[in-house]
């Protein structure tokens, strides 16, 4: 039998580590291509991996890569990366919006440049992409697009708590909402995907909480499982909406959650900032 993304092509901004490298690994089990959209070229001694690496291990997967170097900032780089993935492989079926930076500061402590920062690479970034990729996925057979971001919550403490970054991950999420309605008679789908819990990645690592909040973090893998779930559902059907890691997985009968954090018991995990 023909494993679900076999042959489909994942159009990503980043993956070069953390989550969406797990997203891309977990595709390319089945056989899919996979094309990394990334600025991450050279060895960084502060992060582990670059595109080359995920590219790399994607092909020891069982997918095909393509690497990508560029920003998804610059349109012409969407543009490149877009043509190159239609120039390898056929066409794109799905579009993940993995890239994202986060500054936790608070109003008056963030920096402009860092707040153009934020926005240009997670709401623009997810807009942009997502619009150059729109005339292929139309000819896709299940096409679907993937925001990595939260469902909009306006209880005051989130919006209060980092406006910044609020706004910018609460953009991703709005324009992907957007395309669900505007594209659903083309048979695209478009959610956003959010875990419950925050996950082990460098941003959680140097950002956050150091080891400490690590430790206390469910690994990527459970954040790729829930995307493959949502992938390889019928786009049809499947839109439209704002889901959470864990209840994508416990609607997929998933029941042990303890494989994803080993060692370490389930009330003590630490919940995402969102959530």
């Amino acid at each position: 039998m023909t494993a679900p993304l076999a042959g489909k092509t994942l159009l990503m901004s980043g993956g070069s580590r953390g989550i969406g490298l797990a997203i891309a690994l977990r595709a390319a089990h089945d056989g899919a291509n996979v094309v990394l959209l990334a600025k991450t070229d050279t060895p960084d001694p502060r992060l582990e991996g670059t595109i080359h690496t995920a590219a790399e291990a994607i092909h020891e997967a069982g997918g095909h890569a393509l690497a990508v170097v560029g920003d998804v900032r610059n349109d012409e780089d969407i543009a490149s990366a877009v043509a190159q993935a239609v120039s390898a492989f056929g066409g794109i079926d799905i579009v993940v919006n993995n890239a994202s930076v986060i500054s936790l500061a608070r109003t008056l402590d963030l920096e402009p440049k860092r707040f153009d920062l934020m926005q240009d690479v997670n709401m623009r970034g997810t807009f942009m992409l997502s619009r150059a990729a729109l005339p292929h996925l139309k000819e896709a057979e299940n096409a679907h697009i993937l925001s990595l971001s939260p469902p909009i919550n306006l209880d005051p403490k989130w919006l209060g708590a980092h406006t910044g970054y609020t706004l910018a991950k609460y953009g991703m999420s709005l324009a992907t909402l957007g395309f669900a309605a505007e594209f659903a008679r083309d048979g695209i789908a478009a959610n956003t995907l959010w875990p419950r819990t925050t996950i082990k990645t460098a941003a959680v690592g140097n950002i956050l909480g150091g080891e400490a909040l690590l430790a206390r973090s469910r690994t990527p893998e459970i954040y790729a499982d829930a995307a493959y779930e949502v992938l390889t559902k019928p786009a049809r059907e499947y839109t439209g909406q704002s889901l959470i890691v864990e209840d994508v997985l416990i609607d997929a009968g998933v029941t042990d959650f303890a494989q994803y954090s080993p060692g370490v018991d389930e009330k003590d995990l630490f919940p995402d900032i969102f959530l």
